[in-house]
């Protein structure tokens, strides 16, 4: 399979009130007054087109995600461009793979692409990073909020190396009509191999059977 066509993003999405949005990230209420004014300064909203490349390792270190709304997917990619997805993010969760130079620990590079438009909270790494040094709280949330996802690698790899295709398959398409509430749905061939990892020939075949 070969690379996504990036798409640029676009420009950062002006912010006039950040308080409401900001207010949602689960550590808000323990930083001091001083350090929520820090957040207020430097976070920024910044919107994605469907496909837009958000983060790999030639990128910038981006910092922590807050999904507003849409849907990112995070996958690795090898050299003869096979994707293996990892997790995908949906309204309200967060991620910090994306910020590999705030914790050290985090020694593979990650890609993500929006799933579709996607409006993404930043908070720039430098900023996350002293936060993480000066506040023992935000630290721990980090670190527990990389565990979580590294828990979501491996259940990706169990599935890949366990579970034959044909029930990847069955189960990528109940947890999708569950997660959507509609017995319908819209994805190509490609679309629903990527998530599986798998090849579009092969699911195409799946399918049919």
């Amino acid at each position: 399979m070969g690379t996504p066509a990036v798409t640029t993003a676009a420009a950062s999405i002006a912010a006039t009130d950040m308080e409401p949005t900001l207010t949602q990230l689960p550590f808000w209420s323990s930083l001091t007054e001083q350090e929520q004014e820090t957040l207020r300064r430097s976070a920024f909203v910044r919107h994605y087109e469907k496909g837009a490349f958000i983060h790999s390792g030639d990128n910038e270190c981006l910092g922590m995600l807050f999904i507003l709304s849409g849907e990112i997917r995070t996958y690795l990619l090898s050299e003869e461009g096979r994707e293996v997805t990892l997790f995908r993010l949906y309204l309200g969760e967060l991620c910090v793979l994306s910020a590999s130079c705030v914790i050290s620990q985090i020694t593979f590079d990650t890609q993500m692409t929006a799933g579709s438009d996607t409006d993404v909270l930043i908070i720039p790494a430098n900023v996350i990073a002293a936060l993480k040094e000066k506040n023992l709280y935000v630290r721990c949330f980090l670190y527990e909020l990389a565990t979580k996802r590294f828990s979501d690698v491996m259940w990706a790899m169990q599935q890949i190396m366990f579970k034959g295709l044909d029930r990847r398959l069955a189960e990528f398409l109940l947890a999708e009509a569950e997660r959507t509430g509609s017995d319908t749905i819209r994805m190509t061939h490609e679309q629903i191999a990527q998530h599986i990892s798998s090849a579009r020939e092969a699911v195409a075949r799946m399918l049919k059977s």
